[in-house]
């Protein structure tokens, strides 16, 4: 596996246990529709959070959650869209971005709720 694909690995886990900590209950890590692939589906109170993990091992490009294009939203709301329908689900959904910067021995998490909307 190429080093930039276990960055993002070791920054989903660290996404994990983070949002377990924080009482969300996870659904699904890594669920694909098509060609889209959401980093993990959890649920918190009555929403569905879609989250997308950013990770990055220094700050001199863009930060983590500069890297969550128009595009990219696309793709997750399109799968977020085919997992409620596949499952039923009936509660409202909502777009997570959790960027993981780590630099030497110090890991920052920083969990945007509600990072974007699907655009219509």
């Amino acid at each position: 596996m190429a080093e930039h694909n276990l960055i993002g690995k070791k920054g989903e886990a660290i996404a994990f246990e983070y949002l377990k900590k924080k009482g969300y209950k996870i659904l699904e890590v890594n669920w694909r529709y098509k060609k889209a692939e959401i980093d993990l589906i959890t649920q918190k109170d009555n929403f569905i959070v879609i989250v997308e993990v950013k990770t990055r091992t220094s700050e001199e490009f863009e930060s983590p959650k500069e890297a969550v294009t128009i595009g990219k939203q696309k793709h997750i709301v399109r799968a977020a869209d085919a997992y409620i329908q596949e499952k039923e689900i009936d509660f409202e959904c909502r777009f997570d971005v959790v960027s993981v910067l780590i630099l030497s021995n110090e890991t920052s998490i920083e969990h945007i709720e509600d990072a974007f909307h699907p655009l219509l």
